[in-house]
């Protein structure tokens, strides 16, 4: 898939603890290994080079991806998590602890709450219209939806992406 020598390691341990918690916690409907790997990874791994950093904002961050996973792909990227339930927010905190990030902010709350912005936004399964979405996008950021069917709203305009990425790219603009 490409992950960057000494990342393998670092996201096998991702995917078995995830697996540890999602017997306990609804985390992900991928129930078996190459299903984590084909939803949670392949996508965020063909993503890595797109992120624009330093900062990376993940709205909805549920199992850690694809906000968690580029952390692990990006170490030096500032990546904040943002997750209001409470179990899914305690596997995250459990998740940066042992992979190695604790540098990664992980944050209980709504993104409509959230005062901050990134200069990639990142979500996945997030029902919410783009138009919510914008705030959290810095001027000339970069929002990527893990996902398609979303249409541009004023203030962000669709960008191509890398052919094989299944997600959709807008640009935070002004018009």
């Amino acid at each position: 898939m490409g992950v960057p020598d000494g990342r393998v390691d670092a996201l096998d341990a991702y995917l078995a603890l995830l697996e540890r918690w999602n017997r306990r916690v609804d985390l992900t409907a991928a129930r078996d290994a190459r299903a984590r790997v084909e939803i949670l990874v392949r996508d965020a791994v063909r993503a890595r080079d797109i992120v624009e950093g330093p900062s990376l904002l993940d709205v909805g961050s549920g199992n850690g991806s694809p906000g968690l996973v580029l952390a692990l792909l990006r170490p030096e990227l500032r990546v904040t998590l943002l997750e209001p339930r409470l179990k899914r927010w305690a596997f995250l905190r459990e998740a940066c602890r042992t992979l190695g990030r604790p540098d990664v902010s992980v944050e209980r709350q709504r993104y409509q709450d959230y005062g901050g912005s990134a200069r990639t936004v990142t979500l996945r399964a997030l029902q919410a219209g783009l138009e919510s979405l914008g705030h959290l996008v810095a001027p000339g950021g970069l929002l990527l939806v893990f996902g398609t069917g979303r249409e541009p709203t004023p203030g962000l305009r669709a960008e191509p992406l890398p052919s094989g990425f299944r997600g959709q790219a807008f640009r935070h603009c002004s018009t």
